[in-house]
């Protein structure tokens, strides 16, 4: 079997292709955030992670883009010409033709290969990163390349190739502890012949964002809605639980002796999550339950006790006021499979991307003295209509069965 070459022949012969994204706040010049892109055309495209440049999409009074090359300082702008948020990919475009580019294409490569990525981490000038190519992550609505190697902040955006220079993926995300994450070449090479066809109208980029992510969501929403999750037996309760390949499911129990009651915990959760925003991700899904039991307290202490823990388990989103409005609550009861549930339902939209909204669903059982269920789902980036459909597909999940 051949040897891969040595990892400075390859650096030698494509560290060219690579360049530096820097994003500057418009009013001091100040650079406010780097990544990486690549060229992929003659003409100067070149392909980048959406959340390199997210801030010039959202804000493009405030933020501009640039590249450099090599050892440079100065910067040549760029412009932002297409985007795939839910797959994190962007086309900018260079002012000057590129001498050399990477060709993208699908590549077919073994668990185990030999990839090399190039970027810029943390602004230390181009680095080239070996590690191997692990296949498609099991836990994902769209395919992520399971990447062994080190990715650091500020190679977003470059490319992760074999020993030929073919483009396997686009550093996206790491985890650490050499756990790192890419975009699949074929997403990018679509971006990119959409954005070269001769019909293609670009349009204000926000407004790309804003329809991406209704795609995005109703695509999964309604093959959600389209099933009856599985269920898991937490007491006397039967509740979903894994309801698509693309959740990962935990549980726990606090079972200590100095406890006078016990708990038993049980959580589902997208992996997926698309960056709008530094301020704002949308697209998870995430659900909870929570089971209180006891043998030794009256109903009385239970009920205080039940009361302040579901009061104090907020299970709350991250965004700024500038991307989303305040959550409008409402509380009420409804009745399912034999139980009734105390519920609270809060929604907020967001601000520039109309029709989308996240919601925070939580419900708590009554009418049962020394036992309590409490449960929690919370959906980012969808319709209000899919916001609605989610809680009654989520609550027909529910029933008593002692």
């Amino acid at each position: 079997m051949a040897q891969p070459p040595p990892t400075e022949d390859v650096f030698r012969k494509f560290s060219d292709r690579v360049v530096k994204i820097e994003v500057q706040e418009t009013g001091s010049a100040a650079k406010a955030s780097i990544g990486s892109g690549f060229f992929v055309s003659p003409q100067g495209h070149l392909v980048t992670n959406y959340h390199v440049i997210a801030e010039v999409v959202q804000h493009p009074d405030r933020y501009r883009a640039g590249l450099s090359q090599g050892d440079e300082e100065e910067t040549t702008p760029v412009a932002i010409l297409n985007v795939d948020v839910a797959h994190d990919l962007a086309i900018v475009k260079s002012e000057t033709p590129a001498e050399r580019y990477f060709a993208l294409q699908p590549v077919e490569a073994p668990q185990g290969v030999r990839l090399y990525s190039l970027g810029h981490p943390l602004d230390l000038g181009l680095n080239i990163v070996e590690g191997t190519y692990n296949g498609f992550l099991k836990h994902a609505l769209d395919e992520r390349i399971h990447f062994t190697g080190s990715l650091n902040p500020g190679m977003s955006g470059g490319p992760a190739i074999n020993a030929e220079g073919s483009v396997l993926g686009v550093n996206v995300a790491t985890a650490g502890e050499q756990v790192s994450f890419l975009v699949p070449v074929k997403w990018a090479e679509l971006l990119l012949d959409e954005t070269l066809s001769p019909g293609f109208q670009g349009g204000p980029l926000v407004e790309r964002v804003r329809l991406q992510i209704l795609d995005y969501q109703e695509r999964f929403v309604r093959e959600l809605l389209a099933s009856s999750p599985p269920r898991v037996k937490l007491g006397g309760f039967d509740l979903p639980t894994r309801p698509a390949p693309y959740f990962n499911c935990w549980a726990d129990a606090n079972r200590e002796d100095n406890l006078r009651y016990e708990t038993v915990d049980h959580q589902c959760a997208t992996d997926d999550y698309i960056f709008v925003t530094d301020e704002l991700v949308s697209g998870q899904l995430w659900f909870y339950h929570r089971l209180l039991e006891t043998e030794e307290l009256n109903r009385f202490q239970f009920a205080e006790l039940y009361t302040d823990d579901f009061e104090a388990t907020y299970h709350g989103m991250a965004g700024s006021g500038s991307e989303v409005t305040p959550f409008r609550c409402e509380t009420g009861a409804v009745g399912e499979g034999g139980i009734t549930l105390k519920t609270v339902l809060c929604v907020r939209r967001y601000r520039r991307l109309e029709g989308l909204y996240d919601l925070v669903f939580k419900g708590a059982v009554v009418g049962k003295p020394h036992l309590g269920l409490e449960t929690a789902l919370l959906a980012s980036g969808v319709s209000f209509e899919n916001a609605e459909a989610l809680v009654r597909w989520y609550l027909e999940g529910f029933s008593w069965s002692e």
